[in-house]
């Protein structure tokens, strides 16, 4: 059913302004409303290594609904309780944009004794008055042994003598002395033959 139109006159300056007439038309009361964006964080993974004098703590999360939505989120990282930092994470937006992201932290151990502790990671979208949004949280507990250097290092025995009866052994330490006895000796008999 086609409508017809009415056409408006051009206002000019000199003539009066339309007055508006309230229309009781039932598209113009409609209200659309969406529904609420549910958006969510949730730790997917944390896992630790050991290093000398190094604790790494790596943490696996997803955005839902995607990473469009969120723009930046902090990070709390506990210790036994004890609050040691927060980091502002920007979600990146385009192409490069993912919603599993990870991040760590490596925390300098030195002192810290052999034992089991206790990891908090919370994460949450900043919000203004220091409200914070879509705050969700996950502890793990480290059994921590310090490594050595030595235990790093060395991961094959290597061998510090070896002996026997009759026989000589030779080790790279002096074949390379007895290969620069031979070069120098052979300099000394072409510089004779020069002469």
């Amino acid at each position: 059913m086609a409508k017809t139109v009415k056409q408006e006159k051009q206002l000019t300056l000199d003539s009066p302004l339309p007055t508006a007439t309230p229309t009781t038309r039932q598209e113009d009361t409609k209200i659309e409303t969406k529904p609420a964006i549910q958006k969510q964080i949730h730790i997917t993974k944390m896992e630790t290594t050991t290093d000398i004098d190094e604790l790494t703590l790596k943490i696996n999360f997803k955005l839902e609904p995607s990473h469009r939505v969120f723009s930046k989120i902090k990070a709390d990282l506990y210790f036994e309780n004890t609050h040691i930092n927060t980091v502002t994470i920007k979600v990146l937006q385009g192409l490069l944009g993912t919603n599993e992201l990870e991040y760590s932290w490596v925390m300098d151990t030195t002192g810290i004794t052999e034992g089991t502790y206790k990891l908090k990671v919370e994460m949450y979208e900043h919000w203004h008055l220091d409200e914070k949004v879509y705050q969700t949280s996950q502890e793990t507990a480290v059994n921590y042994k310090p490594q050595t250097r030595q235990e790093r290092l060395i991961k094959i025995p290597f061998i510090k003598k070896v002996t026997g009866t009759g026989i000589a052994v030779i080790t790279n330490q002096e074949k390379q002395i007895y290969k620069d006895l031979e070069k120098t000796a052979k300099k000394e008999q072409q510089n004779r033959r020069n002469e």
